[in-house]
C-alpha cells in the first residue's frame, strides 16, 4: 500500500447551505462539516457545486468563516478562489487562509478563449501571490477551457503548486494522469469525475472530489479504502451505489438543474434547505417532494444510505 500523500483522500466540493433570504444558513454548514468529517471526508467549499460563482463576496466570506469553525481543526479545509480577476483571487486567497482555509483550489478565469502559455502565466501569478498552497482545477463543462496536462505538469514543478483536480472527462487522459503523477510525493491528482472514482483509484490517482459525497460521504471513503486495501469487492459495491446515488439526481438535467435536484435530496435528510442562488432555481413543487421522498424511500435513512 502507497503512503498518503497530504492532499488525497475524499475532497468532497461541499454545497452551500442558503436561508430563503438566500444568506448562508450558518447552522447548516455546521451540520453539513459535521456530516462530510463522520464520513472521513474533506470540505471543499466555494466550488462548483458549491455555487462559489453565484455568491456574493460578503457571503463567501461568511460561508468560510463558518467552514472553518465547523471544522475545528479535523479536516483540510479546501477553499476556491476561482473568478476572472486574478486580484480578485489573490486577495480573496489571502482573507481564507487568514481565516483558516488550509488549502486554495482554482479554475482559469472562462471568459476569454486562452493559450497554453496564459494558463502557465496565470497560474504561476497567481500561486506567486498566494500566501498558503494552490490546488489548480479543471472544469470545462464550466469554464469552456481545457488545462493540457503537459501545461500542469510543467506548473507542477512550482513550490507553491501541490495538486491538480481534474474533473474533464475521458479515459485515457485519467490513464495519463496518473502515470505522471502517482509516483509524486509533492503533487496530487484529485480525480473530480465521480463515476470513475474507483478506476482512477485503481491506476493511482491520490483522491476523488465527489458532488455525491455530500449525502453518501461514507460511500466514497469506502471507495477510497477498499482500493487501498486491494478489496475490488467491496470497491465495485461502493462505486454501485455511489452510481445509483448520483443518477438519481443527474439523469436528464443539465448541471444547474442537477444541483437544485441535489440540494432536495440533501434537504430531505434535513442536512440543509432546498434554496439555490440565480441562475439556479428549486424544481417544481411537486417534482421537489417527489424527489424527497424516492430519495428516502430507495435508500433508508442517513446511517443506511452512507453504509455499504
Amino acid at each position: 500500500m502507497k503512503s498518503e500523500k497530504r492532499y488525497s483522500g475524499v475532497v468532497v466540493p461541499m454545497m452551500t447551505p442558503f436561508t430563503p433570504q438566500h444568506t448562508i444558513d450558518e447552522a447548516a454548514v455546521q451540520k453539513l462539516v459535521n456530516h462530510l468529517i463522520s464520513g472521513k471526508a474533506h470540505p471543499f467549499i466555494l466550488g462548483t457545486t458549491g455555487e462559489a460563482a453565484s455568491i456574493s463576496r460578503h457571503q463567501r466570506t461568511t460561508l468560510v468563516t463558518a467552514a472553518v469553525k465547523a471544522n475545528s481543526g479535523r479536516a483540510l479545509v479546501y477553499a476556491g478562489v476561482s473568478g476572472n480577476s486574478l486580484q480578485d483571487a489573490v486577495e480573496e486567497g489571502k482573507t481564507y487562509h487568514g481565516l483558516g482555509a488550509d488549502v486554495l483550489v482554482s479554475t482559469m478565469p472562462g471568459y476569454y478563449p486562452v493559450a497554453p502559455e496564459q494558463m502557465l502565466r496565470y497560474f504561476t501569478a497567481l500561486a506567486d501571490a498566494l500566501p498558503c498552497p494552490l490546488v489548480l482545477y479543471n472544469i470545462p463543462a464550466t469554464t469552456h477551457l481545457s488545462i493540457p496536462l503537459d501545461v500542469v505538469e510543467q506548473l507542477s514543478t512550482h513550490p507553491n503548486i501541490v495538486g491538480f483536480k481534474d474533473s474533464e472527462k475521458g479515459v485515457e487522459r485519467i490513464s495519463t494522469a496518473t502515470a505522471l503523477w502517482k509516483h509524486r510525493e509533492d503533487f496530487s491528482y484529485l480525480l473530480g469525475w465521480a463515476l470513475q472514482s474507483r478506476s482512477a483509484l485503481e491506476q493511482g490517482a491520490d483522491g476523488i472530489v465527489p458532488s455525491s459525497g455530500n449525502l453518501a460521504p461514507a460511500v466514497y471513503r469506502k471507495i477510497y479504502d477498499s482500493v487501498r486495501t486491494g478489496d475490488t469487492v467491496a470497491a465495485a459495491q461502493a462505486q454501485q451505489k455511489a452510481d445509483q446515488i448520483s443518477e438519481m439526481y443527474q439523469k436528464d438535467r443539465i448541471l444547474s438543474q442537477s444541483l437544485a435536484a441535489f440540494k432536495a435530496m440533501l434537504a430531505a435528510y434535513e442536512l440543509c434547505g432546498p434554496d439555490v442562488l440565480p441562475p439556479l432555481y428549486r424544481l417544481p413543487a411537486a417534482e421537489e417532494q417527489k424527489l424527497m421522498q424516492e430519495v428516502r424511500a430507495v435508500f433508508g435513512d442517513l446511517n443506511n444510505i452512507n453504509r455499504i
